[in-house]
């Protein structure tokens, strides 16, 4: 069995939330900045309150450049102006230099060899609050494997293997599960779901595959039209390289994430019957990594699709775009 804490190797900023101030150079006696670094960004935050768009785009992209390393500056400047206008801009300019860490820490995972699904549920999650702490999580995890696997042993079938992750996981661990809506983000978010006990079909289905995982239990997601289910693969066959014309084939049955509920090959037939859609057998295919990390992204991005937040949405689904690339 493999412990969580050796799939998890990411490193991670921890990002914190102005008129002009009488003395902006007193924000920087504590941080590195040379001299003329620190005139210039002086200068720079004078111009934080400029009406001129124009002038505040320049300022901006200014002040991005400096990388994660001004985002103290920041939150000290914030704290000591009373402009809210202002301090809008400030939070702005923190959470563009978290996305700017957030797109290339995607593009990492994207190149990685191995695409654990923990270290990417983590990332999405960083989107709405980047200064998350990675321990809780990490350990919250680690305790569910290690209650699972104590449970586990080399002669359970695949239907009893499922009943102890999912009766530990839904009646000991207490999760519960909703259907996929767009008025509470945090149930799209491994830490809030971890924190809550509460996610929707699509975290929770993440959560129960990293744990399969960790178990080498053969349990993958697959792409049935309107649903977030997940496949038991009959252990002959995870090994081997899938076609879609054997995909039903190597079921053994399905799971819905959302309370752990057991499904049949009969039961998942009458769905595509009820929706009037073929069961062709790219819908059983186990789909990857990325794939479900994508799903995620892009579902979490509605959750902002109005005029307020159009923003985030803009940028979940440029991270979404990421993991598409070839």
């Amino acid at each position: 069995m493999r412990s969580v804490a050796t799939n998890f190797n990411l490193s991670f900023a921890i990002i914190s939330e102005d008129s002009r101030i009488t003395n902006t150079e007193a924000l920087f006696t504590s941080n590195p900045h040379s001299m003329e670094e620190t005139k210039e960004i002086s200068a720079l935050f004078t111009l934080l309150d400029d009406p001129d768009s124009e002038v505040f785009t320049s300022v901006s992209d200014r002040i991005v450049s400096y990388g994660r390393g001004i985002i103290p500056n920041l939150e000290n400047l914030w704290e000591n102006t009373i402009s809210e206008d202002v301090q809008v801009r400030i939070e702005m300019l923190i959470h563009k230099l978290h996305y700017r860490d957030l797109t290339e820490d995607f593009e990492r995972w994207k190149g990685s060899s191995y695409k654990d699904l923990l270290t990417a549920s983590m990332l999405v999650a960083k989107f709405q609050y980047p200064d998350m702490a990675s321990a809780p999580v990490l350990g919250d995890v680690e305790k569910l494997r290690r209650n699972i696997w104590l449970e586990l042993n080399n002669y359970l079938t695949p239907l009893e293997q499922i009943n102890v992750l999912t009766s530990i996981l839904y009646n000991y661990y207490a999760l519960k599960g909703t259907e996929v809506g767009y008025q509470h983000p945090d149930e799209f978010l491994i830490n809030k779901v971890l924190e809550t006990k509460r996610g929707n079909a699509i975290a929770n289905g993440v959560l129960y595959l990293l744990l399969a995982e960790l178990l080498d239990i053969p349990v993958k997601a697959i792409n049935i039209p309107k649903q977030f289910i997940l496949a038991y693969i009959k252990p002959e066959y995870i090994n081997e390289k899938h076609t879609h014309e054997s995909s039903m084939n190597r079921i053994e049955f399905f799971i819905d994430p959302i309370s752990g509920q057991v499904f049949t090959h009969k039961d998942v037939e009458s769905y595509f019957k009820r929706i009037s859609v073929p069961p062709v057998p790219s819908y059983f295919a186990p789909i990857s990594h990325e794939r479900i990390i994508q799903t995620l992204l892009e579902e979490f991005s509605k959750c902002f699709d109005n005029e307020k937040n159009a923003y985030k949405y803009q940028e979940l689904m440029a991270l979404a775009a990421i993991l598409n690339k070839d």
